[in-house]
């Protein structure tokens, strides 16, 4: 059985201070992938400890310094990985990590962890941005799953898919994570034959969301987004046996803006 953990740290510093440290050692996952990681390699390893096999992509450029920076690491072997997502305006973004990890059986799971640009509606080139970002991933999910290989994208997707993916679905209807273009790239990504594992053992909805706003009442009031997914290819969708988001019992208790998202395979 493999277990397959992806999360938003919002740093991982800052999710150290405020517990993260049990909850891992709790969960202990074979794999743990984690967006706006907003450190350095050698700051992960050593909060992580060296039992891990680690790949990082840490941001390089202007306006993404600080605010992203994807990983995975991996109590079992990685054989390689690869930071670019396709086109040149990307490179640096810290927003994409593959990690071709060996099974015991000694075949490679290729697990993905991205974190999708916010958008903004309301400035169009950030909004631009994120959808060429999209676009980008398509191409590359396309090309991985082409000679047949498990693939395993995790992430933060800033995007709800369904009115069943957010509370407020009403009143966010023109706000980025909403727009009718982000949603319908998710419909063709699944009508595609990727797997929304989160919905396939999350039930029908509402929920389970897997973010909510530090400010206010949303986390008391579960007034939240589920905008952080695992999607599995279709050759590695029959594997998959639970996938549940992990939520803080209160909310003094959260390390985290966003919950693990945590999933399990017979691998």
């Amino acid at each position: 059985m493999l277990t397959v953990a992806t999360v938003n740290v919002n740093g991982i510093r800052a999710a150290y201070r405020r517990g993260m440290a049990p909850w891992l050692e709790r969960t202990d996952p074979d794999l743990l992938l984690m967006q706006e990681v907003r450190a350095t390699g050698d700051v992960l390893r050593e909060l992580l400890g060296a039992d891990w096999h680690l790949a990082h992509a840490e941001p390089s450029i202007d306006g993404h310094k600080g605010r992203a920076g994807v990983a995975v690491a991996s109590r079992r072997p990685v054989k390689d990985e690869r930071i670019d997502v396709g086109p040149e305006r990307f490179a640096g973004s810290g927003r994409w990590i593959e990690a071709d990890v060996v099974l015991d059986d000694g075949s490679l799971l290729t697990a993905v962890s991205t974190y999708v640009f916010t958008g903004e509606f309301e400035t169009p080139p950030r909004q631009e941005e994120k959808y060429a970002f999209l676009d980008a991933i398509t191409a590359r999910l396309t090309d991985l799953r082409a000679d047949g290989r498990h693939v395993l994208m995790c992430g933060d997707l800033n995007i709800a898919h369904r009115e069943v993916d957010l509370k407020a679905w009403k009143a966010n209807r023109k706000k980025s994570g909403f727009l009718p273009g982000e949603r319908a790239w998710m419909d063709r990504l699944f009508a595609a034959g990727w797997v929304d594992l989160g919905r396939r053992f999350g039930g029908d909805g509402p929920g389970p969301y897997s973010w909510w706003s530090w400010r206010g009442k949303a986390f008391d009031n579960d007034a939240g987004w589920r905008i952080d997914y695992q999607i599995a290819s279709p050759s590695l969708a029959p594997a998959a046996t639970g996938c549940s988001v992990h939520r803080a019992p209160t909310y003094a208790e959260r390390w985290s803006d966003h919950a693990p998202v945590v999933a399990t395979y017979g691998l």
